[in-house]
């Protein structure tokens, strides 16, 4: 077969290559050992920043959006008012805002990036920054890097992530840790959605809703974050948990 042909001819069509046992468990051992690689790689990279708080939020919301400019301003305060890092996702939008805020406020502006399949985005405010090939390996790793998670409006992966990690800390898997949002118009029919149908139908408890904060008030957030304790145990000691 010549490799004009194979050009030509869809894919489907072409010639299937025998896959052997061999080749199946080779392939998932790489895929075991590059899990196990960035698990290690993240979670030491995140131990070195004890006092941090993360910020989650669309990556489609620009420069001059209101969202833009509130995650840029709520990051710097966080710097100035607690000397804490900032941890986004590194990429575009919302989450080059909140890095934008720490930057510009003199912080540790910090990215647990994605590398996609043609490239990896990385907004310019990062201070330091490391590369996972995984989604989930950079979810669980941003689960574990906080003193207080920040959910700005976003879609599915933001909407995901919120979900995830107050599912975690409702069943105690992960410590009981400050989860804000903030944008109350954006997230007022998904509060009133738990409230309203989620906690009459009984499908979570009365106290799960209390797991969460709804607030646009810089002061209120600062304050919430303030007196959250330092996950030291989780942060040191992620090996026993």
């Amino acid at each position: 077969m010549t490799e004009k042909y194979i050009e030509n001819t869809p894919e489907k069509y072409l010639p299937i290559e025998t896959i052997t046992r061999r080749d199946v468990h080779n392939y998932n051992q790489q895929r075991i050992d590059l899990i196990t690689e960035e698990f290690t790689n993240g979670f030491n990279f995140i131990k070195n920043y004890p006092k941090s708080v993360t910020f989650f939020g669309s990556s489609r919301l620009k420069e001059g959006n209101i969202y833009y400019e509130k995650a840029r301003s709520l990051s710097a305060r966080i710097v100035k008012d607690l000397k804490y890092s900032v941890f986004t996702g590194g990429g575009p939008g919302l989450m080059e805002a909140a890095s934008r805020g720490a930057f510009e406020a003199g912080g540790k502006s910090l990215g647990l990036t994605i590398k996609l399949p043609t490239e990896q985005i990385t907004n310019n405010y990062l201070t330091d920054h490391i590369g996972l090939h995984y989604f989930f390996s950079r979810k669980v790793c941003l689960s574990f890097s906080a003193e207080a998670f920040i959910f700005m409006p976003g879609g599915f992966g933001t909407l995901d992530e919120f979900f995830e990690i107050l599912t975690l800390v409702q069943t105690h898997k992960i410590e009981k840790t400050p989860l804000i949002l903030f944008g109350a118009d954006f997230w007022k029919n998904i509060d009133e959605l738990i409230k309203q149908k989620l906690l009459p139908l009984g499908v979570i408890d009365g106290d799960d809703i209390s797991l969460y904060t709804v607030s646009d008030d810089e002061n209120e957030i600062i304050d919430i974050i303030r007196q959250a304790p330092v996950r030291y145990n989780i942060k040191f000691d992620y090996k026993q948990n």
